[in-house]
């Protein structure tokens, strides 16, 4: 077998894996509580950004299989670690948020967003795929900063927890994604 095919099923079998966490983490009360328990430890806060990183490697190197196994750790990152011992009220509050975001049904503003995020993963993958970096660089900034408002925004004052790891991971990835465009001209 060819590696470009092995590379399109290790792709389609990671998006299947991050599709079947996702269904899992909405639909087993358990498994979810579980994974917000985990998800206090804001180690996971600052690594989940990262992840952009090994995505748009994917995608620079036209992997499929890296592109889909970076996203599936993006989204199994928040339980990697473990509950931590002190939790920062603000963190609590903002994950309490996020859960009673997810757990609430949906509406148009969370139909938009699901599509603004998908719009986002596209655009990261399609513009580095075609080497278009000054699109890259925007994408990345635009959705750093939706993020960061939305966050602020719906949450209130516990959105702010989240601007520090927003803003590391944005800048590593300004860095990371300026040093492959620097070394590609």
């Amino acid at each position: 077998m060819k590696i470009k095919t092995l590379d399109k099923i290790g792709g389609v079998v990671f998006l299947f894996l991050t599709i079947a966490i996702i269904v899992i983490f909405l639909s087993d009360t358990s498994f979810f509580e579980w994974a917000f328990t985990r998800h206090q430890n804001t180690l996971s806060w600052y690594i989940r950004p990262l992840f952009i990183i090994p995505i748009v490697m994917g995608a620079y190197k036209k992997s499929y299989s890296l592109i889909f196994f970076s996203i599936f750790c993006l989204f199994t990152s928040m339980f990697w670690f473990p509950k931590p011992e002190i939790v920062d009220v603000k963190v609590i509050e903002f994950l309490n948020f996020e859960k009673t975001y997810f757990t609430s049904g949906w509406s148009i503003e969370k139909v938009i967003i699901l599509a603004t995020i998908l719009a986002f993963f596209t655009a990261i993958i399609s513009l580095t795929w075609s080497r278009r970096w000054y699109g890259l660089l925007a994408t990345v900034v635009i959705g750093a900063f939706l993020k960061v408002a939305h966050s602020l925004l719906f949450s209130g004052g516990s959105g702010i927890s989240i601007v520090k790891p927003a803003v590391l991971g944005l800048i590593l990835c300004i860095l990371v994604i300026y040093f492959i465009f620097k070394r590609r001209k």
